[in-house]
């Protein structure tokens, strides 16, 4: 079996195996290829029938995930010539997630906080992962933050009632979710953990970030416990995968 033959069947094999509809991977397959340069700037693109047979789908999900790239501008497409690479995908990878305490509570440069939804004396998500002693209740905060009008992270923040009347309400829209608790005048954090994961969008976070569904995402959920051993904050942030990289010091 040729290598281009080897290629078509593992990439239908992919295909099969996602819920997402197809048309939504192969835009995704095909911006990779774009941004790894093996669909260079300034070069023709497969024909819609070569892709096709290579994917094993039928032409009009091709023409629907080529929608979707010319709509991005990465590519352009012209009768009776072809389709062209028009450039590449921005890799702006400025949005750092820190990897230690006082890390966390630097805010980022030119970024602004947007309050979506407030809700008071809620309890944690079931199976929300356990540091400490949960409060009795929280207030839950959905916060989008955006830098040069375009988001980046979407956090759902869960401050203990207890601590709430602490904290100015201007600071909700300008401090970083840790930086919250820390700045309660007589509140100690004795411990404060960070999990990060990978992901994809889903429809939710495809809207609110403004990403095309099943975009690479990071998953970051922290939590903080205060001196009396309660769980005084839970941030579960969401960000660009596209935005973000993780530096971690190993010496």
């Amino acid at each position: 079996m040729s290598s281009t033959a080897i290629r078509s069947a593992s990439t239908v094999e992919a295909l099969k195996k996602s819920a997402v509809a197809r048309y939504i991977q192969l835009a995704t397959l095909f911006r990779r290829r774009i941004e790894t340069g093996e669909w260079s700037v300034g070069s023709k693109m497969p024909t819609v029938e070569e892709l096709a047979q290579e994917c094993g789908v039928a032409t009009m999900t091709i023409r629907q995930a080529l929608d979707i790239l010319e709509n991005d501008g990465l590519i352009e497409r012209y009768r009776a010539k072809g389709t062209f690479v028009r450039e590449r995908p921005a890799q702006d990878l400025w949005c750092q997630v820190q990897t230690d305490w006082s890390g966390m509570l630097i805010a980022r440069d030119n970024a602004r906080i947007e309050v979506l939804s407030d809700e008071r004396n809620v309890k944690l998500p079931p199976g929300h992962r356990q540091l400490g002693r949960p409060a009795e209740a929280y207030r839950h905060l959905r916060r989008r933050h955006t830098r040069d009008g375009e988001a980046f992270l979407l956090a759902d923040v869960y401050v203990s009632e207890r601590v709430c009347p602490l904290i100015p309400e201007e600071a909700y829209t300008s401090k970083t979710a840790m930086r919250l608790v820390a700045d309660i005048p007589g509140i100690e954090i004795t411990d404060a953990t960070q999990t990060l994961t990978i992901g994809s969008a889903d429809l939710m976070t495809s809207d609110l970030l403004n990403i095309p569904l099943s975009h690479p995402i990071a998953k970051v959920e922290r939590c903080a416990v205060d001196g009396e051993g309660e769980l005084v904050i839970v941030a579960d942030g969401i960000y660009r995968g596209d935005k973000v990289r993780v530096d971690l010091k190993l010496r």
